[in-house]
């Protein structure tokens, strides 16, 4: 059943541990840093409520008959994936930005897992028990739900027996009561989040097959022993006028450590078993990445919109050289949309019966709108003048005696008067050249693996037998040569 904005808002104060500048934080809703994603989180909540939104954000449960949030319902059909996609759309559009943690990507996650079912099983039958029932209470109680995945990991060369083993999430004894674990993750929105969902960074268990290392779960973000150490945030650092996207959309990110933190058996999804851990690794973002990149093309939209409202404000549209620029930007964004599209249109049925996206085709459109987004951002820099860069603040072009010059020199005709020409080198400096773009392009390394990750999923995913077998017959090589198990070389 959904939630309201309020009753979110009311579950943060439950006495969690959360650090940020120094500070312990008496009450995470109502702190500046948190406020501006909370308040975006609690507007998503609202939204299934909202009578303009409502139809979109949700659907009934036909076996309860409760109205439930779309993006955290199975997807059973492609109708499915199209109705997250267009409430995906329809937050970005309300809000006027951009935010990618609020729990309908992480959710993905535990789909994946649930497609391993058989293999957390083979350990405890409670196991596979545990992963689906959360899965479904998560349909009924629309919790806000992350993820814990990136550990400190301290020295990659040596096994995390070698040195202090808190540098990877681990399993330091058991109890009646369930499983204690230390160790700490790197988590973006666990401060305002209800709970996590836990699971290994590497498969680097050293040699042995049941290892403390391999276990997966769920920790509630108040549980004892819990603690947030956050980032500092963008939001107030500097004015919201001059800054508007750094203040509204920051999402702050968290080192969680977990100080012996009691793990009740029925969060835990698997536990010394490394083959249950390697396959979450392999198959993490089957579902999630599809959020990801949808996401990227909403950025791609705000590039585009930033970039040609500045050429429309200067009278530049109609230079062929712009239009050569902005079409660039267009080709990115279209991509991105054809690949999503046609990984809906191709979906795939996984091992639990789900319907998931096509994978190569979603893993080679996360390739495409990752590994561009550098150039793209540049781009949109050009298009948009060194304005952005050297343009004063607002307090100048209010001060009576510097504000009559701004006035005069950001005046471009009778319709961009200087305001509005502020207003949008404002925008594309946040969007573009800020430390909040910084951040949100670094971002991507964090959110969605390293590029030699994508990479390696588009090589697990891809049809290699396509291209051997039509080689194969066109060069007239013999019958018996085959692609062995499907990747090049047999």
């Amino acid at each position: 059943m959904v939630r309201t904005g309020d009753e979110y808002r009311e579950s943060l104060r439950d006495g969690r541990e959360v650090w940020i500048d120094g500070e312990s934080v008496a009450d995470v809703p109502s702190h500046p840093m948190f406020r501006p994603l909370v308040d975006v989180r609690a507007r998503i909540y609202d939204m299934q409520h909202d009578p303009a939104t409502s139809e979109t954000m949700t659907w009934r449960d036909g076996a309860s008959g409760e109205t439930c949030a779309i993006g955290l319902k199975l997807p059973l059909t492609r109708e499915d994936w199209e109705r997250k996609r267009r409430a995906v759309d329809a937050v970005m559009w309300d809000i006027g930005g951009v935010v990618t943690r609020v729990g309908d990507e992480t959710i993905g996650e535990m789909w994946s897992l649930w497609d391993g079912k058989s293999l957390l099983n083979e350990i405890d039958p409670r196991f596979g028990d545990n992963i689906e029932r959360h899965i479904h209470e998560a349909v009924r109680r629309d919790p806000f739900h992350v993820s814990a995945n990136t550990d400190p990991k301290g020295d990659r060369s040596k096994r995390p027996q070698e040195q202090d083993p808190d540098m990877l999430v681990h399993v330091v004894r058991e109890t009646d009561a369930g499983i204690v674990i230390r160790g700490a993750k790197y988590e973006t929105a666990a401060a305002y989040a209800e709970q996590a969902f836990l699971k290994p960074t590497i498969a680097n268990w050293g040699d042995d097959k049941l290892s403390d290392y391999a276990v997966g779960c769920i920790v509630r973000m108040n549980a004892p022993g819990v603690k947030h150490i956050c980032r500092t945030g963008f939001a107030g650092r500097a004015p919201a006028r001059d800054y508007p996207l750094s203040n509204r959309f920051d999402e702050v990110d968290s080192l969680v450590v977990l100080d012996d933190v009691l793990i009740p058996w029925e969060d835990v999804l698997f536990y010394r078993h490394t083959r249950a851990a390697t396959f979450i690794r392999a198959t993490l973002h089957r579902y999630s990445a599809f959020a990801y990149v949808q996401r990227i093309l909403t950025c791609a939209d705000m590039m585009i919109g930033a970039a040609l409202w500045n050429v429309k404000q200067t009278g530049l549209e109609r230079q062929p050289a712009v239009q050569e620029k902005l079409a660039e930007l267009a080709v990115y964004r279209e991509g991105i949309n054809a690949h999503l599209t046609a990984a809906v249109a191709a979906a795939e049925e996984s091992p639990s019966g789900l319907l998931m996206p096509n994978q190569s085709l979603l893993f080679t459109g996360r390739v495409h709108a990752c590994a561009n987004l550098p150039a793209m951002m540049h781009l949109a820099r050009e298009l948009c003048g060194g304005q952005i860069c050297i343009t004063p603040d607002t307090g100048m072009f209010e001060h009576p005696d510097t504000g009559p010059w701004l006035a005069k020199f950001y005046t471009i005709n009778e319709r961009w008067q200087a305001e509005d020409r502020r207003k949008l080198l404002a925008f594309a400096r946040d969007l573009l050249n800020s430390d909040y773009a910084g951040h949100r392009l670094t971002f991507q390394l964090f959110a969605q693996s390293p590029p030699f990750a994508h990479l390696a999923a588009v090589y697990r995913n891809f049809d290699w037998d396509g291209p051997l077998d039509f080689v194969r017959r066109s060069a007239g090589l013999s019958d018996r040569v085959t692609g062995g198990d499907g990747s090049p070389g047999g």
